[in-house]
């Protein structure tokens, strides 16, 4: 009887062997479940995190250091480290909102015509400044803003760099300020 293969073969034969994944997760997707459900309070949150560890390992097996620990240990600090990324995403999220919703004039229930065009006008010209953003900045603001991803998160998503993600970011931004200045009070 041949005994199961250690973590580390399961990690180094991944590239070749799609089933070692479904083996690292049969072992430790419990573990990260409950690490991740304990942290975001969220069974659909904690769902989405599990797969987002587990595809991290089969897409960066390496950066699982063996000297360091075990396997589950690395699993665990992974999980909580991205769980706490997710929380401070919701917070600044929600800051976000708050600050948008303070921002803007209430609506009477009975919008005009008029109110209902201008509206529409700006949404376009938001899209349209958007459109016309380089590839890297739109992507960039898009998943900080639509999926609500830390820029740590955005590096990882995009394989680049904190520092370019976050040089992105800022040109995006002040881009759109600048198409959109009149707008802005």
């Amino acid at each position: 009887m041949a005994s199961a293969p250690t973590d580390q073969q399961l990690l180094d034969s991944l590239d070749g062997d799609p089933a070692a994944l479904g083996t690292l997760y049969d072992r430790y997707a419990s573990l990260v479940y409950g690490i991740a459900l304990a942290s975001l309070r969220d069974p659909d949150d904690a769902a989405d995190l599990t797969q987002e560890i587990f595809l991290r390992i089969y897409r960066h097996p390496h950066q699982y250091d063996p000297e360091r620990g075990a396997l589950g240990a690395f699993l665990v600090t992974m999980t909580r480290t991205r769980a706490i990324d997710r929380l401070r995403a919701r917070g600044r999220k929600l800051r976000v909102l708050q600050h948008v919703e303070r921002a803007i004039p209430q609506a009477s229930p009975a919008s005009t015509a008029l109110e209902r065009y201008s509206l529409q006008q700006c949404t376009e010209r938001v899209r349209a400044a958007l459109e016309r953003l380089p590839q890297n900045q739109r992507r960039v603001l898009e998943l900080a803003y639509y999926r609500g991803l830390s820029q740590s998160e955005i590096a990882d998503d995009l394989a680049a760099s904190l520092g370019t993600v976050k040089s992105w970011a800022r040109r995006g931004l002040l881009a759109l300020r600048d198409a959109l200045g009149d707008l802005i009070e």
